[in-house]
């Protein structure tokens, strides 16, 4: 099936013209039209806007212009990036009907890749914690996650092979955990947050979902970059993911296993897998007592993150205070009675954890550790708890989630493997090797 492609295949059987991006938009189309209606990943989609941009595509193709990476190939946007000819609602009845003037800087970097901008997912409130409607693709009961829910339930759904998403805790990995998708953060800075909603200036990131690895560094690469608009972006050359990804690693990588205080949140049989998977790695993988301070960082990334938004966003609180749920409302609540000199002590942690996490990786490869506490838990529980994603997001570190374990449920259970700073190329080079070498000890 057309619609089950990764976006590499797809690409290289549109630039080859063994298929046309219209063929293949229709069946991503036909895939949705089946299955949207139990899942709900989608907040806008315009069938006609997809299929007049393949079109357009493979026009150019047909003439012998350039093409880029992602020529023709769909992708869906988290609704919380700016989109200059859909709306941007984020998650949230307060920016209803919202239609802003320009794209965002990766919806940009997508299309001058050549992709087709597919519609926009369906995201939690201002993306944080209060669930939306969309159902995982594994079962209609449980969660995908959040805050990236409908990016992660389109591609696992078969909806379209990539889609862009956010992640200020644990918003990109939890979800691609849940779905069985592999989801991918890169390091802070790396690609650019101008024109989408902003939460936390220090803690935001944009991150990827895919139905590969290599396809989780090709739409990274596509997205990486320096911008002005966006002051953690830096101006030197950047990771080059999809070559990481397709690489092998000059000696076997060695990873860090840490006892974090929180390991007691997973799940039976997720602690059962883990147990099994570092057995696997024998003389690969060593056992590390967490800093005390790790404990400490998850308050701080709290503070952070509770204090930032409320600053970003004191306009439309304060504006349209009944149209914020009442999940959120008691967080705001709480936030507001922060002091200055608690958030300042909070931001002054981070340069530290960069310097500890600088250090660490002199000697690893990577750090393996949970994507989530095990499988998705009923939507009724919300979107899951992102306690295992906390400490390395808020080192601003690259991670990403493999869909490598299965519960007892037969659902998804992602493993997170965490790289140094600017390191997401030899990042992917490690995942890459870890699920080579478990394939090869499965034969």
């Amino acid at each position: 099936m057309l619609c089950q492609l990764t976006a590499s295949d797809a690409a290289a059987g549109i630039r080859a013209g063994e298929i046309t991006s219209v063929e293949l938009v229709s069946a991503c189309l036909d895939r949705i039209s089946e299955t949207e209606e139990g899942i709900g990943a989608w907040e806008t989609l315009d069938r006609d806007s997809a299929l007049g941009q393949a079109e357009a595509m493979d026009d150019i193709r047909r003439r012998g212009l350039p093409v880029g990476p992602l020529h023709g190939v769909p992708v869906g946007i988290k609704d919380i990036f700016d989109t200059a000819d859909l709306p941007t609602q984020n998650g949230s009845p307060a920016f209803a009907g919202r239609r802003p003037d320009a794209d965002a800087a990766a919806v940009s970097r997508l299309k001058e890749a050549g992709a087709v901008i597919m519609g926009k997912t369906v995201t939690t409130e201002f993306a944080f914690m209060h669930p939306a409607a969309t159902r995982n693709p594994h079962d209609p009961g449980r969660t995908p996650g959040g805050s990236s829910s409908g990016s992660a339930a389109a591609v696992a759904a078969g909806h379209v092979p990539l889609a862009i998403g956010s992640q200020t805790g644990g918003s990109v990995i939890r979800p691609a955990s849940f779905c069985g998708v592999y989801g991918l953060k890169p390091t802070r800075g790396v690609i650019s947050r101008a024109g989408a909603l902003k939460t936390s200036e220090c803690l935001d990131h944009v991150g990827v979902f895919a139905r590969s690895l290599p396809d989780a560094g090709l739409i990274a690469d596509v997205l990486s970059g320096y911008d002005r608009d966006d002051m953690k972006t830096y101006a030197r050359p950047k990771p080059a993911m999809l070559v990481g990804a397709l690489d092998e690693p000059p000696v076997e990588p060695v990873f860090a296993w840490f006892d974090l205080p929180f390991n007691d949140r997973l799940t039976a049989d997720a602690k059962e897998g883990f147990e099994e998977l570092v057995e696997a790695l024998g003389g690969q993988i060593e056992t590390l007592p967490a800093p005390a301070a790790f404990a400490t960082i998850v308050e701080d990334h709290q503070i952070i993150h509770e204090y930032e938004i409320c600053h970003h966003l004191r306009e439309v609180l304060d504006n349209h205070w009944d149209k914020v749920s009442d999940t959120l409302k008691p967080v705001v609540e709480r936030a507001r009675g922060y002091s200055r000199e608690r958030y300042a002590e909070a931001l002054a942690m981070v340069e530290k954890a960069e310097d500890y996490f600088a250090s660490l990786f002199v000697d690893y490869d990577a750090v393996l550790c949970p994507s989530a506490t095990g499988e998705a838990p009923p939507i009724a529980e919300g979107t899951g708890d992102p306690i295992f994603c906390k400490v390395w997001t808020f080192a601003g570190l690259p991670c990403i989630s493999l869909p490598l374990l299965v519960g007892t449920a037969g659902l998804p259970v992602g493993v997170q493997l965490v790289g140094s700073q600017e390191g997401d190329d030899r990042l992917l080079r490690t995942a890459a090797w870890l699920e080579r070498h478990l394939v090869a000890d499965d034969e």
